[in-house]
């Protein structure tokens, strides 16, 4: 079938609705059409289509999808937070099929072990495995028990790597202490650095699950029954009592300047999955939530779910810059800075395209000595949580080919970055609507540094990247625009040079540096687009809102399946999670609609 932007007005009815055409959404919808062919599954989404668009298939043009114009990405405005000196963070969420699948970084990184069995019986890591491997062929050292030869999406390097700074991280990282470990995505490797995989297949293209899972099935004339609606905004569930029974939705004014409010009947159930930000929005806009919040926006209650738009998470950000003696075509400076001809890159297919600038990835702890230096308050937390659970790392990194943000001001140059996210947050914040109106403004908190855990891990983060940068061949300073204002007079004062450092030393920190770095931290943490929890997986007495088959609390017919489930965080990128939610979802919903079994 066709992709709508105007469903045909004799449809009024359908099987299975799905609220949302993100990462998870499509393999939903696409395995359940595979199913039954008799079965109506329609997707509505919010945003545009992303057939062929060149800014989707091409990794090397991700970055168009973080300015504040794109079309692909919605932003979700913060209330100022006072633990992070008043500031109002904005983060950003996939807004078009495929969601996040279609506009992110594309790094291939996958929970540890321990994540999955925190999740409880029927999400437990050897459960999940079936599901890692169905979603995947991975083109990519170790090829063992946990990766996939038979799945849609391509696991590869794509068709372009930075081969010196890449080398260079490695052998930097294990003179700090952090050995190259092949696989370090098996579930079970921990504390050292990997070359990067990607959601990137050997032919340089984007693996987004609409391109992956749904188009193929739109385009294939097999599938009549699985229909998609873009560019129309779910407004709420209907409900006859307790059974969700449809929806109502309108044209989104963001692409269609005109059109009323039309309803479509769900004859056996509906699934959300407009993600963690998106999801908790649309179950208060229909009725289920806190009836506080829900009383405040002036709805209805059908469901007391107390839980709904509570415990949001995300991974706390922060990249920091240095000068480096890489060539042009080493990093991405010349992109951003508006030195490549994008046209002529795509007329001739450069294999640059097939690159999303991200070579070498880590997953770190930290050691006795360390978790020491860091406080009474930092090792009783790490005793009680990390110490005796070796498959948990503290703190993920990414060696970024370029300056991390908006180069306008900067020198011409090539430019090397470290990103460094915490895992495992302490800090919550939550978000919920303030009215009925999708162009309100919602009340959304991200709660970043809640914790001061968070802020001392990092601090050691900040520290450790350092050093490894350090002992880089390439490095030649840090960029001190990036980094925390250390006095002239400090031992970690930033410094320009014209070559490698020799016999260096660790940088020895005073209390007043510490503090310095404390502060920094708090003026620059941002999002790692890591949103996840708000409606999780665990029992409702627990701010649970689904149980582990994914049914809603005090409805029926009404199904969760994207990031907002997890009941814990992931030391990881948040995409293959949602790749395996959907897999494993699909699963679920087949089994309950008793699809290609006998009744």
């Amino acid at each position: 079938m066709a992709v709508y932007t105007e469903l045909p007005q004799s449809l009024t009815e359908v099987d299975v609705i799905i609220v949302g055409g993100g990462t998870a959404a499509c393999i939903i919808a696409s395995r359940l059409s595979d199913a039954d062919a008799e079965l109506t599954v329609l997707v509505i989404e919010s945003g545009p289509d992303n057939l062929n668009d060149p800014a989707v298939v091409h990794p090397l043009l991700f970055l168009s999808h973080l300015l504040p114009t794109s079309k692909r990405t919605i932003f979700y405005q913060g209330t100022a937070e006072a633990q992070l000196g008043g500031r109002k963070l904005v983060v950003p969420s996939g807004g078009s099929l495929g969601g996040g699948s279609s506009i992110n970084l594309m790094m291939y990184s996958r929970a540890q072990r321990s994540d999955w069995n925190d999740w409880g019986p029927g999400w437990s890591a050897e459960e999940m495995i079936p599901y890692l491997k169905k979603l995947e062929t991975y083109h990519g050292p170790n090829s063992g028990s946990t990766h996939g030869l038979e799945g849609p999406t391509l696991i590869s390097g794509g068709t372009y790597r930075a081969h010196r700074s890449e080398n260079d991280f490695i052998q930097a990282a294990n003179k700090v202490g952090y050995p190259e470990i092949e696989d370090l995505q098996d579930l079970d490797s921990n504390n050292g650095v990997q070359r990067a995989l990607r959601f990137i297949g050997p032919d340089g293209k984007r693996q987004d699950t609409a391109h992956r899972y749904l188009h193929p099935r739109l385009q294939d004339g097999k599938h009549p029954n699985l229909m998609v609606l873009v560019e129309s905004q779910v407004l709420r569930i209907l409900f006859q009592g307790t059974k969700a029974s449809g929806i109502e939705y309108q044209p989104n004014p963001a692409f269609q300047s005109s059109g009323t409010k039309k309803r479509i009947a769900a004859k056996k159930m509906v699934i959300v999955s407009a993600g963690a930000l998106g999801t908790p929005l649309v179950l208060e806009k229909s009725g289920v939530g806190d009836p506080e919040v829900l009383k405040r926006a002036s709805v209805p209650v059908v469901a007391e779910v107390p839980g709904v738009g509570k415990e949001y998470q995300d991974h706390h950000l922060l990249a920091y810059p240095y000068h480096t003696s890489l060539d042009a075509d080493e990093t991405v400076d010349a992109l951003t800075g508006g030195r490549l001809d994008i046209p002529e890159l795509i007329a001739t297919n450069a294999s640059i395209l097939g690159w999303n600038a991200q070579d070498v990835g880590a997953k770190i702890r930290p050691t006795d000595a360390e978790v020491d230096a860091l406080g009474p308050d930092f090792k009783a937390t790490w005793d009680r949580d990390f110490k005796n659970n070796i498959n948990k790392p503290l703190v993920s990194m990414a060696l970024i080919s370029g300056f991390p943000g908006d180069p306008t001001g900067l020198p011409v140059g090539q430019y090397i970055s470290l990103s460094t996210f915490s895992v495992y947050p302490y800090s919550r914040g939550h978000i919920h609507i303030n009215s009925t109106n999708p162009s309100d403004a919602v009340d959304f908190q991200t709660g970043f540094f809640l914790s001061p855990i968070d802020v001392t891990k990092h601090v050691w983060a900040y520290k450790t990247q350092r050093e490894i940068m350090r002992r880089m061949a390439t490095y030649r300073g840090e960029l001190a625009v990036g980094h925390p204002p250390f006095p002239p007079e400090s031992d970690a004062v930033c410094n320009k040079t014209d070559g490698p450092l020799t016999n260096v030393q660790n940088i020895k920190y005073t209390v007043e540096d510490d503090a310095i770095i404390r502060t920094w931290l708090i003026d620059n943490v941002s999002t790692t687009w890591h949103s996840l929890g708000t409606c999780k997986m665990a029992p409702l007495a627990q701010s649970g809102v689904v149980d582990s088959n994914l049914n809603v609390y005090g409805v029926q017919g009404l199904k969760i399946a994207d990031m907002s489930i997890p009941p814990g965080n992931i030391a990881a990128n948040t995409a293959n999670t949602a790749f395996a939610i959907g897999e494993r979802a699909a699963d679920i919903f087949i089994d309950e609609l008793r699809l290609g079994k006998s009744p």
